[in-house]
């Protein structure tokens, strides 16, 4: 499993985690999934993605409004 430096937007500050794809990431951090989008090297992602430590994870909270 590789080691990720994830950037969390809504922290402004990045975490380490290990782990094999996007869901396990969030999960070890532990966020909704269904509240954040995810972008691997600047592009949108699903849960399923294989990451790899060369990859550049940002977290982005969802926002909603009324």
């Amino acid at each position: 499993m590789p080691k990720l430096k994830i950037y969390l937007e809504r922290e402004n500050k990045n975490k380490s985690v290990i782990a094999d794809n996007i869901q396990e990431a969030l999960k070890k951090l532990n966020i909704n999934p269904t509240t954040v989008i995810v972008t691997k090297n600047n592009e949108l992602v699903t849960l399923d993605s294989k990451l790899s430590s060369k990859d550049k994870i940002r977290i982005i909270p969802v926002i909603s409004g009324g």
